[in-house]
């Protein structure tokens, strides 16, 4: 482990969980993130293996058989796991999203019923908020939930949703729809869904009227799967409102996505410290002109500048989350930090991949896929320009002058 990237005021229990977090992924992971990643293959062995460390119940609190850590420590693992393969970290950020909206927002009922089996990864959350054509225009959706009958004990729900992260593989969705019950404006008129399903592609066999078509090819990323959501009919109990009462879904989505941001930030810082881990390394065993390339100053003008991003990137991520772990509202920092690390991780990776040289365009080295991986975290939670206008309004509402 090397003086890069390193949190200041852990305490011995979560040192000792980022130790074997760090261990399970030199060795169950890295060995064959390449080989699964080129044939986008979904990594099981890996998944009983976070099963079994518990790490699907990091964030749910213990009297859920969770382990009731942190935002901090969930970032700082996420940030182990992406320096592993980013892909896995995905596998998990879902989850952890749900579990976060369910425990904050959820009814003591929803919480009894989801929670405890979220914890073991019994059940495996993913959350659904985008809609074809529309991306970040959250206010926009269309997806509709309507009453059914006059008792409304249930909703049924029609619709389109585009780009769920574990969209196949999870068992419980968080779905967010439009039900014209909640006030004036968009914002106060959409809820949220808790959606049971089996996992699998096509109509599902326990949800009638919701289909997974299947997953979306994509250019990195892979190995994990990103889906399409389909809701024909969708009949779903009102009990199964996040919180029991509509009109709120928003509110808990931003919430959940607030923590996403820190998650994609601290993915950015795991991408971008594998990038610099391995272009220190390999300019230290390619000679050229008769010296080992990192002698050549050009190359150490480009290490300095990899290193100086990794650890900035890592210190705002760090910044972000205790933020919000200490009960602060934390949108300036966790959209600050998820446009810097993001930033910062393609420039890191881009110059990790010149370093290499040609053989950083052959599959055979580490940094093809990295350099494959990192522009998915430019636009994961909402692009660079989503988050420098979140940055620019909040700054704004800081800084306002008296008129």
């Amino acid at each position: 482990m090397g003086r890069l990237a390193q949190t200041d005021g852990l305490t011995e229990i979560q040192r000792d969980i980022l130790a074997t977090v760090r261990e399970f992924v030199d060795k169950e992971i890295i060995p064959v993130a390449t080989e699964l990643e080129h044939k986008d293959e979904y990594p099981a062995a890996i998944v009983e293996g976070m099963k079994q460390l518990g790490l699907f119940g990091l964030t749910i609190p213990e009297e859920y058989g969770g382990l009731g850590e942190s935002l901090l420590t969930y970032a700082l693992v996420v940030e182990e796991i992406a320096r592993g393969w980013m892909s896995v970290s995905g596998i998990v950020n879902t989850h952890f999203i749900v579990a976060h909206m369910i425990n904050a927002h959820g009814t003591r009922e929803q919480k009894e019923h989801f929670l405890p089996r979220m914890a073991t990864g019994e059940v495996r959350g993913a959350f659904s908020m985008s809609e074809p054509g529309l991306g970040s225009d959250v206010a926009a959706i269309t997806t509709k939930g309507v009453k059914d009958g006059e008792d409304g004990e249930f909703y049924v729900l029609n619709g389109q949703k585009m780009w769920l992260t574990n969209g196949g593989t999870s068992t419980l969705v968080a779905v967010l729809c439009r039900t014209d019950e909640g006030g004036s404006t968009p914002y106060k008129n959409m809820t949220t869904f808790l959606i049971e399903k089996t996992p699998g592609f096509g109509p599902n066999p326990s949800v009638p009227g919701l289909t997974v078509p299947g997953k979306i090819e994509k250019m990195g990323y892979k190995g994990v799967d990103t889906t399409e959501l389909v809701l024909q009919d969708v009949r779903v109990p009102a009990d199964r409102i996040l919180g029991g009462v509509p009109g709120r879904g928003f509110y808990q989505m931003m919430d959940g996505v607030e923590v996403g941001r820190v998650n994609v930030a601290a993915r950015g810082c795991g991408v971008a410290r594998r990038a610099f881990e391995l272009g220190i390394a390999y300019a230290q065993q390619r000679t050229t002109f008769g010296k080992k390339i990192a002698e050549h100053q050009a190359i150490q003008f480009k290490l300095a500048e990899m290193a100086t991003k990794v650890e900035a990137a890592h210190q705002m991520m760090v910044m972000a989350a205790r933020k919000k772990d200490g009960g602060e509202r934390n949108d300036l920092e966790a959209g600050m930090a998820k446009y810097l690390a993001s930033e910062y991780c393609k420039e890191v990776v881009e110059d990790a991949f010149r370093i290499h040289g040609g053989y950083g365009f052959s599959k055979e080295y580490e940094i093809e896929r990295l350099y494959r991986e990192a522009p998915m975290l430019l636009i994961g939670e909402g692009t660079a320009e989503i988050q420098k206008m979140i940055v620019g309004r909040r700054l704004l509402e800081e800084y306002r002058i008296a008129q």
